[in-house]
């Protein structure tokens, strides 16, 4: 009876007498790093963005104008026109106007985006919609957008500010919308006066 000794199983495997199948515990479109984080890479993977935009702009304009104008004429020359008195007209007018606009505006959300296409330098373009309804109210977020891979952080989290060509809109519709429109009355007259 033959025994088969680690040794002589080694040189058999050396020898390539017996063919060796291994697959391994790593697959093969797993990060390079085992330690690695798991970032939005590919078309397909999702990333959380933390929307926190804020505005505010202001103007003002003022307007001052004054002009004056004056004509004086006399008699003529010749018996007939020496007759004529002499008269005088001034006038004139002045304009003052001001005006001053204010406008602030400030948007705070988290939502999750779908990475859509990787462009030849590695920037993700990224997509999502965000739709919410309380009380017969619906919110609607819409994002667009490109980033950089570097910019998401450790936790697969990017901040809008970083966002290249950002698009985002905020829109919303229900009751309470609808009373924070002009009534017609209103804008008939705003549109007469």
């Amino acid at each position: 009876m033959y025994r088969l000794t680690s040794t002589t199983l080694t040189l058999i495997l050396l020898a390539g007498l017996v063919p060796v199948a291994a697959e391994s515990l790593w697959p093969a479109d797993a990060p390079k790093s085992l330690y690695a984080d798991k970032k939005a890479l590919k078309v397909g993977d999702l990333v959380t963005v933390i929307i926190v935009e804020s505005s505010t702009s202001s103007s003002s304009a003022s307007t001052n104008a004054k002009k004056e104008s004056g004509l004086e004429a006399g008699p003529g020359v010749g018996p007939l026109l020496e007759k004529i008195p002499a008269f005088s007209y001034k006038g004139g007018d002045e304009i003052k106007a001001s005006g001053s606009t204010t406008r602030s505006s400030k948007l705070v959300a988290r939502m999750t985006a779908k990475v859509v296409k990787v462009d030849a330098n590695g920037n993700l373009e990224i997509e999502g919609v965000k739709s919410v309804q309380t009380n017969r109210e619906n919110e609607e977020i819409k994002l667009t957008g490109t980033v950089r891979p570097q910019d998401i952080a450790p936790d697969n989290t990017v901040l809008s500010t970083s966002i290249a060509g950002a698009r985002i809109t905020h829109t919303g519709s229900g009751p309470v919308s609808t009373r924070q429109r002009e009534g017609i009355i209103s804008r008939i007259f705003r549109i007469l006066f």
